[in-house]
């Protein structure tokens, strides 16, 4: 058995809190495995809401200013390319045992991955920073999977959670949810909602002021009555995704987690301005079920939106895929694996 490391993971807070999302739940996967982790964020408000709970092993500080800096850890993860502050990587270079320094990047399926995963990257100060890419296959870190989450999903009560919410499905009714950015496509989905029966669970912000645009103060329409959520805890936004048959997310930390889910979801990526997020769906639907390729096309802005495809054929090709991923060891197994084989 390895014996329990120290780690720092530093985060910026960029927008929308999806990499304060990520850094969390990585924290919280390592507290759970015996590991105590600094997660150093400059923004942490939506901590409040996220986790209000906290997590065994993990404490949570400001961003470090240098005169109160600590002794650096076993293990330091900048992520998404966030430096840490000069002053800290200055007592790196000095500790008697240098840290394992990770450059945890974003998700990606794009071959680059492969070449890239755990390539070092020497430093001018004698330290070694090591490239750690999740990805989909054995050639990349993984994905974040808690060790106990599918025994947690196969044992969900899905009417008994929407009850704790004050909510209940209707004899014959769909449950979709919607967590996504501002997206033109919205109006059109809502039109095919409503013509069956359909309860549209609309997270808070963009996808609720969305809905509410479109369809108005008594939020239906035709056969679809959507409800507008309040703030959700991680650990709840994972049981709305468990409790829908169709999940529409955003970014990386909450497309996983539908992948987790094992029901349909649609993912809107993070739309960038010189067209990368195009290579990016492309590479992931080059490894996706092909049922529900014109759709995710069509709800990342590069077509008319078509019709939806029958869920239950699609459910059946998500559970086969999350099977996949799920045979491969999860991103906190093998994090934890490379840095033991770096020490």
């Amino acid at each position: 058995m390895q014996t329990p490391m120290h780690w720092d993971l530093f985060c910026r807070v960029v927008d929308n809190h999806g990499d304060l999302g990520v850094c969390w739940r990585l924290a919280a996967d390592l507290g759970s495995r015996g590991e105590t982790v600094r997660l150093w964020v400059d923004d942490a408000s939506a901590l409040a809401w996220m986790a209000p709970q906290g997590a065994t092993g993990v404490e949570l500080r400001g961003w470090p200013e240098a005169e109160d800096e600590p002794e650096p850890g076993d293990v330091v993860i900048e992520a998404f390319g966030c430096d840490p502050p000069a002053s800290f990587v200055e007592r790196m270079a000095t500790r008697a045992a240098a840290p394992v320094w990770i450059n945890l990047e974003y998700l990606s399926a794009e071959p680059y991955v492969a070449r890239s995963h755990g390539l070092p990257s020497p430093q001018r100060n004698g330290l070694v920073k090591w490239f750690f890419y999740p990805g989909f296959d054995a050639g990349s870190g993984g994905l974040l999977r808690e060790r106990d989450l599918l025994v947690q999903r196969e044992a969900f009560d899905a009417q008994a959670w929407l009850a704790s919410l004050g909510l209940a499905r209707r004899a014959g009714e769909r449950v979709v949810s919607l967590f996504c950015y501002d997206n033109p496509a919205v109006p059109a989905l809502l039109d095919q909602l409503a013509a069956q029966p359909t309860l549209l669970l609309a997270t808070p912000g963009h996808a609720a002021r969305q809905v509410r645009a479109a369809l108005g103060d008594t939020l239906v329409r035709g056969e679809l009555r959507a409800i507008e959520l309040p703030p959700l805890t991680q650990v709840n936004f994972d049981r709305l995704l468990w409790a829908c048959d169709l999940n529409f997310v955003r970014g990386e930390d909450s497309a996983v987690r539908a992948m987790w889910a094992g029901v349909p979801f649609v993912w809107q990526f993070y739309r960038q301005a010189d067209g990368a997020h195009r290579a990016k769906l492309e590479a992931f639907l080059s490894r996706f079920p092909a049922s529900c390729h014109a759709f995710w096309r069509a709800w990342n802005g590069f077509a008319p939106l078509p019709e939806l495809p029958d869920l239950l054929p699609w459910r059946k090709e998500v559970l086969a895929w999350r099977s996949a991923l799920a045979a491969q060891p999860d991103l906190g197994t093998q994090l934890t694996g490379f840095v033991a084989r770096k020490r």
